[in-house]
């Protein structure tokens, strides 16, 4: 059988499962991508090639054996380098960790291991997985493989980079303010936030090994793949309470029926209050949400009623509150934590936390009437290396860059991005569908739906 290195994680585990593949070629095929590319794309930045070999080897002689790991046997992955992994190090673009090898999985590793998944390597991110672009100190840059000259974005950059350029069926990121859907966009493929404390943290870096957790509601871990079947199949091996992270409530993975998009209810909007976007960005919304009603989905431009900038001026004191705490509980001298003013009061995280409550039940009254909201990812397609944010050929300030996506990490609400256009010089456009929270299966499902409308992932021309 002849393998594509861009179909979708799915279908080559079924092709091992079936013999009509071993996974040692897939594994193979992989690391020889990765090793092509490297110096053009250098999206996997530790590689773990021998002892994906070996397991690669086992797991053919298991299927010789009539033996089945899981739903994953074979399949190699790759991991955002944040996500710790026993004997590969883990260095989250930091010098101060660059020989950072931990003795235990990460809870995300730990599961796709167990599903029968081969760890191939780390995929880059900035220091700290703290920038919407992916280069840091220790590895260097890596670029978009839709067009070297223009960033993949971050902080799951290299993730999203090595999805879409075929270096690794799916990997896992991590998303505090768009951190998966941002480079999932900007490098046209699928990545979603699923609800928060779903999918357990433990072994997520940051926090700094040895620090005390600092968030407790911003951050989730998600799949990035070349399909929605991919994202469901990944998440339901990773939901679910795993003892290390009590957070993570018992909420089981449900199957749910296909969703036609005739059966859709769909609200959009092609921007947000107060967030500048391009006309290219606009549009492709509008003509995803045009093409759900052509397919016979109830379509509306509708936002929620809410105070949009009292939402922000929340998250903004809820961001800084955990900021200072950070920096107080961060050992002197290990890590920087630029912060500046003064150090916020007890009262500032309480106002917080009630300002979040109402945003939550303000997009819960639009999900009481609509399965979905569409929206954009980001105002504009990738940005040029170490270039300005531009819409429309106008810089605007680079703080707004996340200003789409970081709502429904506030408000905890699961949202996937999937492909949907590209734009006038060619880089992708993906748009951003959110659902009620713990509802990530019926999202999927009605993801599933209007991927079938907007016709899909494409491999990029480079």
């Amino acid at each position: 059988m002849s393998i594509d290195p861009f179909d979708p994680a799915h279908r080559m585990a079924a092709a091992i499962a079936a013999r009509q593949l071993s996974s040692l070629e897939l594994v193979d095929l992989h690391l020889a991508r990765i090793a092509s590319d490297e110096k053009r794309i250098n999206a996997v930045v530790t590689v773990d090639a021998e002892r994906a070999r070996e397991r690669a080897r086992e797991a053919d002689a298991a299927l010789a054996r009539g033996t089945s790991w899981g739903p994953l046997h074979g399949l190699p992955f790759t991991l955002k380098d944040v996500w710790c992994t026993a004997g590969v190090r883990t260095v989250v673009g930091l010098p101060e960790l660059a020989d950072h090898v931990p003795d235990r999985d990460a809870t995300v590793c730990a599961r796709l291991r167990a599903a029968g998944g081969i760890l191939l390597g780390k995929s880059n991110t900035p220091p700290m997985a703290s920038k919407p672009h992916s280069e840091n100190p220790v590895f260097g840059r890596t670029s978009n493989p839709w067009n070297l000259e223009h960033t993949p974005g971050g902080s799951s950059g290299g993730a999203c980079a090595a999805v879409a350029a075929g270096h690794s069926p799916l990997d896992v990121g991590s998303d505090m303010a768009g951190s998966i859907r941002m480079p999932a966009h900007l490098c046209g493929v699928y990545g979603i936030k699923p609800t928060a404390r779903r999918v357990s943290g433990a072994g997520h870096i940051p926090d700094p090994p040895g620090v005390p957790r600092t968030d407790r509601h911003l951050a989730a871990g998600g799949p990035v793949a070349r399909s929605v079947a991919d994202l469901a199949l990944v998440l339901e091996l990773l939901v679910g309470p795993d003892g290390r992270d009590t957070e993570v409530p018992p909420v089981p993975w449900r199957r749910v029926d296909p969703i036609e998009p005739r059966a859709l209810r769909v609200a959009f909007a092609p921007t947000l209050p107060g967030v500048p976007a391009s006309a290219e960005i606009k549009q492709a919304v509008a003509a995803a949400a045009g093409a759900l009603e052509g397919a016979g989905a109830r379509v509306e431009e509708r936002l929620p009623a809410a105070d949009f900038a009292a939402h922000r001026a929340a998250w903004l004191e809820f961001l800084r509150f955990g900021m200072f705490g950070l920096r107080d509980v961060v050992p002197p001298g290990t890590f920087t934590v630029p912060l500046d003013g003064e150090t916020p009061q007890p009262g500032t995280l309480l106002r917080a936390l009630a300002g979040r409550d109402q945003a939550i039940l303000d997009w819960e009254a639009l999900f009481s009437e609509w399965d979905l909201f569409l929206c954009p990812a980001m105002p504009c397609t990738a940005p040029r290396h170490g270039g300005p944010l531009e819409v429309d050929g106008a810089a605007i300030e680079s703080w707004r860059v996340d200003h789409m996506v970081y709502p429904f990490n506030f408000t905890g609400h699961p949202a996937v991005v999937i492909p949907a256009a590209l734009g006038a010089g060619g880089l992708p456009i993906g748009v951003q569908l959110v659902g009620a929270r713990w509802r990530d299966e019926e999202l999927l499902a009605a993801a599933t739906a209007v991927d079938r409308v907007l016709g899909g992932f494409r491999p990029p021309p480079v």
